[in-house]
């Protein structure tokens, strides 16, 4: 019998200012394809990608061209702006979005599925960390848009709660590399850690000149005044640069020095597949999870029917790279396991702690609200590392 062909939309911005990461997040797609189309499934997925260049316009318009050319499911979109703007395309022309990024939670849409972290998978997990092991005074800085101005409401909050204090945020336009003022401000706050939603260009400029104004004022960045993410992965460690590499704090559900089988499979076949790079990222093996759970979903309904396939992703198991995966009947959100890492001159991360199973998705922070002091909630994360 003939295998079903279906067509899947992959949209990610290969190019423009996070196009690293884009890359990153279209090959993890690509090697799970491959594998669908290698093995015996019953369906065979043609992915058809395109890349809207980091252009809420063309995200837009993309997303439309998609959708009216019969396409009902898409793998993509790396920013929140890229994922507000492209919704309500989805919900106007019933189609779903598989949409493989850490995020700032808050959002729930009969048209998304997600498979990347909820706050409390990512930024709570660093604030228990940061105040158990490294301080309580923040300075907050990031890229001008909803995911940063999000990430550190939340983060404020939850450093509140557990005694803590922001000293001050800065905002700059995505794609920004004029730091002068900012890291000038921050030198004079002197805070115990730096916390960056920057993303892109903007990231990686902001960690080196970060780290040689530090030099210049006889200060060990790395120990005195550290810099920690919920972005940082490791196709950017390379854009760093090796002189500013080292020592960053990143929250994360997947880092590629995992030593799970899954994992060890994932990345020979994703080294072997991409061998120009970019290396591996969580969102990455995010977008490898969107597309093998959506495969196995087509396989059981039969069609690519929004809802239909909807309907039969809730509670379905996947065997990832990082652990179980599952996705949530209530949020559609997935299940996943937090970690924290910290980056190395090699360009990898060194685990430090991580949870014991994959935590529930709470994306609107019902049961884990950052209000609540940590004392009212059990550890979330086990040393790894010390």
């Amino acid at each position: 019998m003939a295998r079903k062909q279906l067509r899947i939309g992959v949209m990610f911005s290969t190019t423009g200012p996070y196009s690293v990461v884009a890359r990153s997040m279209l090959n993890g797609a690509l090697l799970a394809f491959r594998e669908i189309n290698q093995s015996q499934h019953v369906v065979a997925l043609e992915p058809v990608v395109v890349n809207p260049s980091g252009d809420l316009t063309q995200y837009r318009e993309l997303s439309l061209d998609l959708l009216k050319a019969g396409i009902r499911q898409v793998v993509g979109c790396y920013t929140s702006s890229s994922r507000k703007e492209v919704i309500p395309c989805f919900e106007k022309h019933d189609g779903l979005l598989w949409y493989p990024s850490h995020y700032e939670g808050f959002e729930s849409s009969d048209n998304v599925i997600y498979t990347g972290a909820a706050p409390n998978q990512h930024v709570l997990p660093l604030v228990d960390y940061l105040v158990s092991g490294v301080g309580k005074r923040a300075f907050c800085v990031g890229s001008n848009y909803i995911w940063a101005w999000e990430n550190n409401r939340i983060f404020r909050e939850a450093l509140i709660a557990r005694g803590g204090a922001v000293v001050a945020e800065r905002y700059l336009p995505v794609g920004d590399t004029e730091f002068d003022q900012v890291i000038a401000s921050i030198l004079d706050q002197r805070p115990d850690f730096v916390f960056n939603n920057l993303i892109g260009t903007s990231a990686y400029a902001f960690f080196r000149n970060f780290r040689a104004a530090c030099r210049s004022a006889g200060i060990e960045q790395a120990n005195e005044i550290p810099v920690a993410s919920c972005t940082l992965s490791e196709p950017e460690l390379g854009e760093i640069g090796s002189d500013a590499v080292d020592g960053h704090l990143s929250s994360s559900v997947y880092f590629s020095s995992l030593r799970t089988p899954e994992n060890l499979q994932f990345m020979q076949a994703y080294l072997e597949s991409f061998p120009d790079g970019p290396v591996a990222s969580a969102d990455a093996e995010a977008s490898y999870i969107a597309v093998k759970l959506l495969a196995a979903t087509l396989a059981q309904v039969g069609n690519d029917e929004a809802r239909a396939v909807r309907g039969a992703v809730a509670n379905r198991r996947l065997a990832a790279p990082q652990g179980e995966v599952r996705i949530d009947p209530q949020t559609f959100h997935a299940w996943l396991t937090p970690r924290i890492g910290r980056s190395l001159a090699n360009g990898q991360f060194e685990l430090l702690l991580e949870a014991r199973q994959p935590i529930a998705p709470d994306p609107y922070l019902v049961q884990s609200s950052p209000r609540f002091a940590t004392a009212m909630h059990p550890p979330l994360l086990r040393m790894v590392k010390s």
